[in-house]
């Protein structure tokens, strides 16, 4: 079966972006390190996205993810994707990321945002969360997480800090021993 990983970066205070939906505030990417990104990407070969973050992921310029099966949950698809390779979602997302993680393929990357990855969390289809703490406190945005409906165990796998005060926190979400 394969896994569903919520990759995701917050401010300190548990923001995802600026209330604009910018990302701007993200540190510059180490010389020396890219916080493990490209290892991570080896291992994907899908994201989940939702409409408002892929909207955003298109100000960046030409399409971040086009070696990758990229699907958008969105109930207004629009007419055309900025690429090939997104496939826009109008199933419900439990029911077809269930059916998703059942076929065959490498870890299926959830990028965001919270709207998409509360109902995953909760249905418990989410296995592993990495979650890089940005040494910022925004005061105001796009929040992390949404309400959870109950209590979840979660199993600390790592943890690394760079100098720069980044944090990652990966942690296992599913069949907690």
């Amino acid at each position: 079966m394969r896994k569903v990983v919520l990759y995701i970066a917050a401010s300190l205070d548990g923001y995802i972006a600026s209330s604009d939906g910018s990302v701007d505030w993200l540190p510059p990417i180490l010389p020396e390190s890219d916080y493990g990104y490209a290892d991570f990407l080896a291992s994907v070969d899908a994201t989940l996205m939702g409409r408002i973050t892929y909207e955003q992921i298109l100000t960046f310029g030409e399409w971040s993810y086009p070696e990758l099966v990229n699907y958008v949950f969105t109930s207004n698809p629009p007419a055309e994707a900025a690429h090939s390779s997104v496939r826009f979602v109008t199933a419900e997302a439990v029911e077809f990321v269930g059916q998703l993680r059942q076929q065959e393929g490498g870890t299926i990357w959830l990028i965001g945002g919270s709207k998409l990855a509360a109902p995953l969390l909760a249905a418990a289809l989410v296995d592993e969360l990495m979650l890089f703490v940005v040494p910022r406190l925004l005061g105001e945005g796009i929040p992390l997480w949404e309400a959870p409906k109950s209590a979840q165990p979660i199993k600390l796998l790592r943890n690394h800090a760079w100098p720069n005060g980044m944090i990652l926190l990966h942690y296992q979400l599913t069949n907690i021993e």
